[in-house]
């Protein structure tokens, strides 16, 4: 915090500097137009200059200068094409990697944007436009990301961008999210299915026929596996049974028709990469948190999202947000899910480590994606705790749960493998709940408190269209 603090002040000052210094080179009158552009100018060159070296002394502090057995065709470092971009995800990925010296490419049709038209929902933080976003990357560090607009759905497009690019490895975020989203009605239930899972099937016809060396990291998540009575293994098991034994993909207890997809782009993968050879490393993330990354945190413009509405937001981000307003903490059920959780920065940093350590053609691997594990009982507690803090008065309330799952139940999922490729977690301490409450507190003129109610019955799924009643309770 205290480099950070100096690197801020080393700008504020060097950028005021120069820029009164190009105020008295500009005196003369016929000059003196050129002095908003000069300025802006030095800015830019400055911010360039400082986030550079920010950037450099956090890799060199961090040990974080990828070893890597993955190379681009050149030799140099891989060109990553990033799927879903746009998104919490793939936004900071983008900028992470790129930051490193990797070649981006985001491809993104925007439609998390119109998730949130549709819905009458908002990120609390203002995000800028994709188109914005890039631009901004590049005046802030010097670096370009391509941006492609378009579905992956939609064969034709996906070609010509694997063409253009020619992807080293391609970062498949692309796909709708959202358990609650697709328990609305029959038709997003029906579009979630779609979406992802011929998404998915797209991408893989795409690295089998036009870049065959391409290394598929592909988003998957903890929701798979569900809640067993037994510990949870990175993808597959050993069984034993009845004098024989096999090593088998784990079982699948998907809890809505959004892990289902997922339970069935994993499938796919694993067919296809015994079937083509392709090389695929699946992660299965688990709940992420935390709005800033070193690069997000460069430059307003760059800001990502932060989803606090019943659709989209976790209980955290909801639970913080309630906690800022003076909403009571709206706990669901018991408060006995538990679930895997790890911070944005090390969502990227898992994301550059599995293109590092690519999986072998014809080999699919699977990582567990999460650094700590919570229930809901007590992230409440965190975030009370955390609110008392700074003077606030912040209630639980138990609410009948909207989902179907097991409110009380036994949860060890395994999560070494990324450990032992060199994460080092950011683990959920009060910086970050911290962190997220000024956030919440900064933008509170944002929220909408109807939002943050749970919409989405998943006992009452119908056929029916259910827009007008998906973000808001009755």
């Amino acid at each position: 915090m205290c480099a950070r603090a100096s690197a801020l002040r080393e700008h504020r000052s060097l950028i005021s500097l120069h820029c009164h210094a190009a105020g008295r080179l500009a005196r003369p009158s016929h000059q003196q137009h050129q002095q908003p552009q000069t300025c802006q100018h030095h800015r830019r060159t400055l911010r360039r200059k400082l986030f550079t070296r920010h950037v450099s002394a956090a890799l060199a502090a961090h040990q974080d200068v990828p070893t890597s057995s993955s190379n681009g065709a050149d030799g140099g470092k891989p060109r990553v094409m990033i799927i879903g971009g746009d998104g919490y995800c793939g936004w900071a990925t983008a900028l992470h990697l790129s930051a490193r010296g990797y070649t981006v490419s985001i491809v993104d049709n925007l439609v998390r944007r119109q998730y949130d038209l549709q819905l009458g929902l908002d990120t609390l933080t203002p995000i800028a436009s994709a188109h914005q976003r890039v631009r901004t990357w590049g005046e802030v560090s010097g670096k370009h990301i391509e941006l492609q607009i378009g579905d992956i759905c939609d064969w034709g497009f996906l070609e010509e961008v694997f063409t253009s690019f020619k992807p080293d490895a391609v970062v498949h975020f692309g796909e709708q999210r959202s358990a609650p989203y697709s328990m609305i009605d029959r038709a997003r239930a029906v579009y979630t299915q779609q979406n992802n899972v011929i998404g998915t099937i797209n991408v893989m016809f795409a690295i089998k026929e036009l870049a065959p060396e391409c290394h598929l990291v592909k988003l998957g998540t903890m929701g798979e596996y569900g809640t067993p009575n037994i510990d949870i293994e990175e993808g597959f098991i050993t069984i034993n049974h009845k004098g024989r034994t096999d090593t088998l993909p784990f079982p699948k207890q998907a809890s809505s028709f959004y892990h289902l997809s997922k339970v069935h782009d994993s499938h796919n993968i694993h067919f296809a990469t015994k079937t083509w050879k392709l090389a695929a490393t699946d992660l299965n993330q688990g709940i992420v948190y935390g709005v800033k990354t070193e690069e997000t945190d460069a430059d307003r413009r760059l800001i990502n999202r932060f989803d606090y509405d019943g659709v989209f937001g976790t209980a955290l981000n909801r639970f913080v947000v309630q906690a800022a307003v003076g909403h009571p903490l709206t706990v669901y059920g018991k408060g006995g899910q538990t679930r895997g959780f790890l911070d944005i920065r090390d969502t990227v940093r898992c994301i550059q480590l599995a293109i590092d350590n690519p999986a072998d053609r014809g080999e699919m691997r699977v990582y567990n994606q999460f650094t700590e594990q919570f229930s809901v009982n007590d992230i409440a507690g965190i975030v009370q705790k955390a609110g008392s803090k700074v003077g606030l008065d912040v209630q639980i309330q138990s609410v009948p749960n909207p989902r179907v799952e097991a409110e009380e139940h036994y949860y060890n999922a395994q999560h070494t493998k990324l450990m032992s490729l060199g994460l080092e977690p950011h683990l959920l301490g009060d910086n970050i709940i911290d962190s997220l409450l000024n956030f919440a507190i900064e933008y509170k003129e944002r929220i909408d408190k109807d939002l943050i109610k749970p919409a989405v019955n998943f006992r009452e799924t119908g056929s029916r269209s259910a827009t007008m009643k998906a973000a808001v309770s009755s």
